[in-house]
């Protein structure tokens, strides 16, 4: 009888995230964060469709607020919906010598970053992650192709207790 070892996981099966041997879920506060900057982000689109509704559709004669009504609705949507999806396919897993970090919805990436490596290593926090308590891990390695992996979504102690264990890891290496 011979021992064979099992298959790895799929990184990119539907409940991936939610397997026994899956990976860890960024925290659930990071769906605000992500739908407050998607808002953000739309919002000036819409005003700019709004605009547009105001000066042109008199001019060509179409229907006054279409273009509003679309475009305000469309961002809603986007707020609404599209946020829940992303949060729900970041995952990640600190190892034994590695961090593992998936993510992805319509493209989907899974990186395993050996910390051997790792050349420096990042915390950080804009405002909106602030208001929520979260930060982002940002791993810097050797190489020039996908040489930066970002994980955000972390509680500020865990990206931070992260890091010192990178860090820790680092210098036991090159110790």
């Amino acid at each position: 009888m011979t021992d064979t070892p099992a298959a790895p996981a799929d990184p990119f099966a539907p409940d991936a995230l939610n397997a026994a041997e899956g990976l860890d879920p960024v925290d659930p506060s990071y769906g605000h964060v992500v739908r407050i900057t998607t808002a953000l982000n739309l919002i000036p689109i819409a005003i700019a469709a709004s605009v547009f509704d105001f000066f042109l559709m008199p001019e060509i004669g179409g229907p006054y607020g279409l273009v509003t009504t679309l475009a305000w609705l469309l961002a809603i949507i986007a707020i609404v919906t599209l946020p829940a999806r992303r949060v729900a396919r970041w995952g990640y897993k600190i190892g034994e010598g590695q961090l593992r970090v998936a993510r992805g919805w319509l493209f989907r990436t899974d990186t395993i970053v050996p910390f051997v490596r790792v050349q420096h290593i990042d915390v950080g926090q804009g405002p909106v992650e602030r208001l929520f308590g979260l930060s982002h891990l940002v791993v810097h390695t050797s190489g020039t192709h996908n040489s930066t992996v970002t994980l955000p979504g972390l509680p500020s102690d865990l990206a931070a207790t992260m890091r010192e264990t990178i860090r820790r890891h680092i210098q036991t290496d090159f110790a």
